[in-house]
């Protein structure tokens, strides 16, 4: 199929793309000491320059003391860490691209350095890092507050900084899904209780914090997901009905679009439908969606970590749907990691150089 649905214009709000084309958010611990270096400006800026709409920036940690677990993931706080990430917007900028960093905490994740430790104790709404698992204590109400508002406050130095968009990291088992999550969250006070409605307002706090910070027409995205990455078979919503439940009062918090995390794109997330994910939170929000798992890659993104390669893949599918409406933007992960010019050559039909991924290529920043 010919690629035109994936290069057709998006406009919402105060946002008009050039095409659907996301790239993903991919953490990639080259900041030293939590600051965005040239190198990385450039990286971003490669993709922007090579027809991606709109860049979602790796996680970077607001201000909390633990909010990473690695000293070389971004910080998106503190003055020398926001002049680094105003020159990367510019840079992407110049390049004719549009940018969002990705606020992130990742809660009680333990940190992937051993002889590190973040600079304070970790987060997490019950003091678990998984089922049974015990990591540190429940945050308190007042690290609560501070959360919402550090989040709050790192959308409004992203706007002011010139991004475009911010995106909230509210999937794959981190501190925001831990709430969420029934398995992690046993608090019994405003932000926990037996139902995804209760486990969600911590969210939805965050998201109406962060919609008072930034102004009216400013785009705030929200990326969710079922599955955790400490558990790949949790379901937070077994059916269309708990899924609204579930996402409705994001939406209605202050989320614009939802970007919907599955591990493979093409896979129906409730029986007798062949809409995945994103196609389903769009039918029932009625607000934009993002989707993301696998595109354009035979091999899916956890089978890569453990060393497995994957080849191109067709995009037929992927086109389909998106015409039919079922969502309006498409992330690409490792095809564009692999590749800064995967979406040029999309766009041209020069699919027979399209690049093969390799885990390498996550260890350098091409």
């Amino acid at each position: 199929m010919a690629a035109d649905a994936l290069f057709k214009p998006f406009t919402f709000k105060g946002l008009t793309l050039p095409n659907r084309v996301v790239m993903a958010p991919m953490t990639r611990s080259f900041s030293p000491g939590g600051v965005a270096t040239d190198e990385v400006a450039a990286y971003y800026a490669r993709r922007a320059a090579a027809e991606v709409g709109l860049i979602v920036t790796e996680g970077t940690g607001v201000a909390r003391p633990a909010s990473l677990n690695d000293p070389n993931i971004p910080r998106f706080h503190g003055d020398k860490e926001l002049a680094a990430w105003k020159k990367v917007a510019d840079d992407v900028h110049a390049a004719g691209g549009f940018i969002a960093p990705q606020l992130w905490h990742v809660g009680a994740v333990r940190s992937r350095s051993p002889d590190w430790q973040p600079a304070g104790p970790y987060d997490s709404p019950s003091g678990l890092s998984s089922p049974g698992h015990k990591f540190g204590e429940g945050m308190t109400d007042e690290e609560v507050a501070d959360t919402i508002a550090a989040f709050a406050q790192a959308a409004a130095d992203a706007e002011r900084l010139g991004f475009d968009a911010i995106e909230l990291h509210g999937a794959h088992g981190y501190l925001i899904d831990q709430f969420f999550w029934d398995g992690t969250n046993e608090r019994d006070d405003l932000f926990g209780g037996p139902g995804i409605v209760e486990r969600g307002r911590f969210a939805a706090e965050i998201l109406k914090a962060v919609r008072a910070a930034v102004s009216k027409d400013y785009p705030v995205i929200i990326r969710i997901s079922q599955w955790k990455q400490q558990d790949f078979t949790v379901k937070l919503a077994e059916t269309p009905a708990l899924l609204e439940a579930w996402l409705q009062p994001l939406v209605d918090a202050g989320a614009d679009i939802l970007h919907c995390s599955q591990r493979r794109f093409w896979e129906p997330e409730f029986d007798g439908s062949d809409l995945n994910f994103a196609g389903w939170a769009k039918k029932l929000t009625g607000v934009p969606t993002i989707t993301v798992g696998s595109v354009g890659l035979s091999g899916e993104f956890i089978a890569a970590y453990a060393g497995e390669a994957s080849k191109p893949a067709s995009l037929d599918e992927l086109l389909r749907r998106l015409d039919r409406g079922d969502f309006d933007l498409v992330a690409v992960g490792r095809a564009l990691l692999q590749d800064p010019n995967w979406a040029v050559k999309v766009h041209q039909g020069r699919t027979s150089e399209l690049m093969d991924f390799d885990r390498t290529a996550m260890m350098t920043l091409s």
